[in-house]
Parts: structure tokens; C-alpha cells; sequence
């Protein structure tokens, strides 16, 4: 257990003091070597490279400029605009509208912060002006972004198959029914604390005939789905062609057909796309030396034997390992946990008998809910920036919302078949 304390306290001493959690990684792993008398700097580098130099890794920066030409070129304004044409009329009709869109929108980017920032830019200003909360309709929009990465195609998953060698298009299929599971939360959890909201202003009904004229000018958006997920699910394409292809698509729609992407859009485009993804590859890169010394110093094993009393309920060492995910999810991104959490679990999970694609599915989804969880709270903070509410506002907003799909997390925990049986139907 001497290699975890090490490798734990260095990690979490470095990121206390500020320093970038990819570093903090290369560090951990440096100070195993050391402790252990194996430094060399020639294995650093060597997983150094090897961690980003990896095809399936390619789909990383090709979903999130999928996710940027999409938002860029007028694909997601028309999705809301979908979802405000059917829902638009009802009691807390933009509440759902939310929903719906952030539905659509997941399964278009894979991103939660894309996401979540396309749905605050765009409903914030209707929800304040329609006279809901802030606060509330701030809340629904982060919980309804981050569905982003549990959703395929999902850049979670993409990277939990990366790490773990877990087939991605399994992990795709399995993450279909949570992500909808989560958005069925969603609309209760909206019911419930909307349905006494008689302050708020209500849409008139869209008429049909104008109904069907905004499914005419959102096909080409909807058509994007159909395309990533029947592709993968008939083998025409591996997720990092499905990458490529949605990045082409979006390129293709919003220049040809919608017509809103200038050279100036696709060139901060391009920009944006590269500055988080050399950041998320760069995480992977650090990570892949850290995953190196884990293995060296048998840490899974150590970590096992402390399990080792919950391996014969895998449901209670599910449940254990979430709540280990959780915990760490209020203090770190997505990324850094699948690069820290996930070679350990997934093997100690494997030799209790768990489905490592029904692990992955619920990690993903853990993490993504740790994205709304305060302090860090990524996408809490977006909204918070975006809608200009205070984070404490927006905290308060967002509880409701957490509490239902922590309910789903809880629910897929009990009950893996709703997962596993989906999954299978896919291969």
C-alpha cells in the first residue's frame, strides 16, 4: 500500500499547490521511479509519446471541432429552435425545450461544455425574459449538458476505451438508454418544481404547417446522428472515422447548406478545437507514464486487496468504486479521472465478474455528474459565466436536477441489465 499513499499524496499535494494536473501525473509517476531506484528518463518519454501517439486517440480533436462547426455554423440554433416549436407552448415549455435540445445536441458533440454553453447562449436570454429563474433555468441547462458524454458519441467513453482497451463502439451502444434515462429525470425533476410556476410567460402553440417547416430546415442537423451511430453500429466506420465524418459533415452543413460559417468562424474554429484538444492530449500523454508506474508498482493488486472483502457483490464494489469517482469528482475534471481511476477499477472490476463496458458506461457517467458538483464543477461554471449568475445561485439552481440523476446513477447501479441488455443487442 507504500506505492498508493506515494503515489496519492504527491498527486494530490501537487494540484493543492496549483500546479496543472497533467504535470501533477508525470510527477507521481516520476516519484514512484524514484522511491522504487527505476528512474529513467528514456521511459518517461517513451509512454510519453505512446500515450498520444495513438489512432483511436485521433477521434479526441475531431469530435470537439465537430462540436465547434456546429455550433459555429448554425446547427444547434436550429436544434432549439426543433425542440421550441414542439415544446414551446407548455407549462415551463422552455424547461423542456432544454431537454430536448440538450437531447439532440449530446447526441450530435459528445462535449458537455459545447453543450452546455450552445444552450445558455441561446435559451438564457428567452428564460429571462419569459420570466423563469435564472438560477433554475441555469440548473436544468447544466444538467442537461452534461448527458454530452454519457450520450454517443461521447468523448468520456471515447477515452475510457482508450485507457482500459474496452471496445468503443460497445461503450457507445451501452451509453444510449442512460443518456435517455437521464433525460426522462430531467423532465420529472422539471415537472415537479415548475408545474406551481405561474409567473412565467407561456408560448403560444407553433401551428403544424410551421412545425413542419422547422423539421425541414433542422434535417440536416437531425441527419448527423443517423449517420455517426448507424455507421458504427453496421461496422462502415471505427469511432475515429465516425470523428472524422461528423467534423466533415458539420463543415459541410454549416457552409453549403446553412451558410453561416465564414472563413473567419472556421478559423477561430479551428483554434478553439486546437487548444482543447492539445490540452486533453497532453493530459493523456502525462498519463500514459503515470498508467506505466501504476502497473510497475502493482497498484491495481494493492488496490484489490483492499476491495478485495466487496469483490464478492459486485454490485456493492460498483457501488464502492462510484462512490470513490464521486468523492474525487468534486475536486477533478472528467479527463484526469478516467486517466487516474479507470486502469485501476476496470481490472479489479474484470476479475469480480463485472461487465467492463457496463463499468465504463456508469464511470463516464459519474464523472460527467461530478461536472455540475461544486467547487470545480465545470459546466456549473459555464452556466454561472454565461448566464451571469453567481456560482452559490446556480449551485442552489442545479440541485434538483443532480439529485435526479444520481437517482439514475443509483439506479443503474442496482440494475445493470438496464445497461448490459441495451449494450448486447448492439454487437
Amino acid at each position: 500500500m507504500t506505492a498508493v499513499l506515494l503515489f496519492l499524496s504527491i498527486l494530490v499535494g501537487l494540484i493543492f499547490i496549483g500546479m496543472p494536473i497533467a504535470f501533477a501525473l508525470l510527477f507521481s509517476a516520476i516519484g514512484i521511479m524514484m522511491a522504487t531506484d527505476s528512474f529513467d528518463t528514456q521511459i518517461v518519454v517513451q509512454n510519453a509519446i505512446g500515450g498520444a501517439d495513438n489512432f483511436i486517440l485521433m477521434a479526441v480533436p475531431f469530435f470537439i471541432l465537430a462540436g465547434e462547426f456546429m455550433n459555429a455554423g448554425g446547427l444547434s440554433k436550429r436544434i432549439v429552435n426543433l425542440a421550441s416549436a414542439f415544446f414551446g407552448h407548455l407549462r415551463g415549455g422552455l424547461g423542456y425545450v432544454t431537454i430536448f435540445a440538450a437531447l439532440l445536441l449530446a447526441s450530435l458533440s459528445g462535449s458537455a461544455v459545447a453543450d452546455t454553453a450552445a444552450l445558455a447562449a441561446i435559451l438564457m436570454p428567452m428564460m429571462r425574459q419569459a420570466g423563469y429563474d435564472p438560477a433554475r433555468a441555469g440548473g436544468l441547462m447544466a444538467a442537461g449538458g452534461i448527458i454530452a458524454p454519457v450520450l454517443p458519441p461521447s468523448i468520456g467513453l471515447l477515452l475510457f476505451g482508450v485507457v482500459t482497451n474496452v471496445s468503443i463502439t460497445r461503450l457507445f451502444m451501452a451509453g444510449i438508454v442512460p443518456g435517455i434515462l437521464m433525460a426522462v429525470s430531467l423532465i420529472v425533476a422539471w415537472y415537479l418544481v415548475s408545474r406551481k410556476d405561474t409567473t412565467v410567460t407561456i408560448n403560444p402553440r407553433v401551428p403544424m404547417r410551421e412545425r413542419l417547416k422547422v423539421v425541414y430546415q433542422s434535417f440536416w442537423a437531425l441527419l448527423m446522428p443517423v449517420i455517426i451511430i448507424g455507421g458504427l453500429r453496421f461496422g462502415i466506420f471505427t469511432p475515429t472515422e465516425a470523428a472524422v465524418v461528423a467534423a466533415a459533415y458539420a463543415l459541410f452543413v454549416g457552409t453549403v447548406i446553412y451558410r453561416e460559417l465564414t472563413w473567419s468562424r472556421i478559423y477561430h474554429c479551428l483554434l478553439m478545437s486546437a487548444r482543447s484538444s492539445a490540452v486533453v492530449l497532453i493530459l493523456a500523454a502525462l498519463a500514459m507514464v503515470a498508467s506505466y508506474m501504476i502497473t510497475i508498482a502493482d497498484i491495481p493488486y494493492q488496490v484489490g486487496e483492499w476491495m478485495d472483502v466487496f469483490t464478492d457483490n459486485p454490485i456493492l464494489l460498483v457501488a464502492v468504486m462510484m462512490a470513490v469517482v464521486f468523492t474525487a469528482g468534486m475536486v477533478l475534471d472528467m479527463i484526469p479521472l478516467v486517466l487516474i481511476f479507470a486502469p485501476v477499477f476496470v481490472p479489479i472490476a474484470v476479475d469480480a465478474g463485472v461487465d467492463p463496458v457496463y463499468l465504463g458506461v456508469l464511470f463516464v457517467m459519474n464523472c460527467a455528474i461530478g461536472m455540475i458538483v461544486p467547487p470545480i464543477g465545470v459546466v456549473l461554471n459555464v452556466v454561472s459565466s454565461l448566464g451571469k449568475i453567481s456560482i452559490e445561485r446556480a449551485t442552489r439552481g442545479v440541485m434538483p436536477f443532480l439529485i435526479a440523476e444520481l437517482l439514475i446513477l443509483i439506479l443503474l447501479i442496482l440494475f445493470p441489465q438496464l445497461v448490459i441488455t441495451p449494450a448486447s443487442w448492439w454487437r
